[in-house]
């Protein structure tokens, strides 16, 4: 399959035209991947609205905001999602007496624990589903990391697809307002990027918008690296 002839295709396309194009051309079994961050009831609608009752996998690490279980809940129900959890078997608990706080033992520990918590659960859930196709809602705008990414791309040997790549927040803020979609619970206090309790900091914490996630020593998870 020719990735790049695709691309030049999606470039042309509308995010929902992008969405529909994947659908029919692009290998099944598709999901869509969410953490359920500030602005994504975005990708969920946009997702679910194409392709009602779609796959939505969500990585809880067990150290979420308790208002992002709760925006995990109301979207769920809201926009009747086909929701699967996963999770590490081993509990925080216990994997902490194992490894301690890995979080703050630099940028080695904090690769340990993305891959520990989010990245080798998640391989593994799209493995056992039979996932081919998956989608995210990153964007372009949100890191240096991002700034070109392509709006399909091979990882693990299936398809990566980010409909909304090119998206501003202005896009993002009229979407959410055409479907009465709501922000995250913790958006309004200064919290752009939600991830972690322990590695997460607010806008009026930081001095550069790299520095909400993990400290600055990085800025992806692995998930989408």
């Amino acid at each position: 399959m020719n990735i790049a002839f695709h691309n030049e295709h999606l470039a042309r396309l509308d995010a929902a035209g992008r969405v529909e194009y994947a659908l029919k051309h692009f290998p099944q079994k598709h999901a869509l991947t969410s953490s359920f961050g500030a602005q994504a009831a975005v990708s969920l609608h946009l997702l679910n609205q194409a392709s009602p009752g779609i796959p939505v996998l969500v990585v809880d690490t067990g150290y979420l905001f308790p208002e992002t279980y709760q925006f995990i809940d109301a979207l769920t129900e809201r926009l009747k999602l086909n929701l699967h959890v996963i999770q590490n078997p081993t509990s925080t608990a216990w994997f902490e007496a194992r490894h301690g706080q890995l979080w703050e033992q630099g940028i080695q520990g904090l690769e340990q624990y993305n891959k520990i918590r989010k990245t080798a659960p998640l391989e593994k859930a799209l493995e056992a589903h039979g996932i081919q196709t998956w989608y995210s809602g990153i964007r372009r705008s949100q890191s240096t990391t991002r700034a070109d990414k392509p709006f399909v791309e091979i990882k693990n040997n299936r398809h990566k697809v980010h409909p909304i790549l090119d998206w501003t927040d202005r896009d993002i803020f009229q979407y959410l307002k055409k479907h009465d979609l709501p922000y995250h619970p913790l958006w309004e206090q200064g919290y752009l990027s939600i991830g972690d309790v322990h590695s997460t900091q607010s806008i009026h914490q930081v001095d550069h918008i790299e520095q909400l996630r993990f400290f600055g020593l990085k800025r992806e998870c692995g998930l989408h690296e």
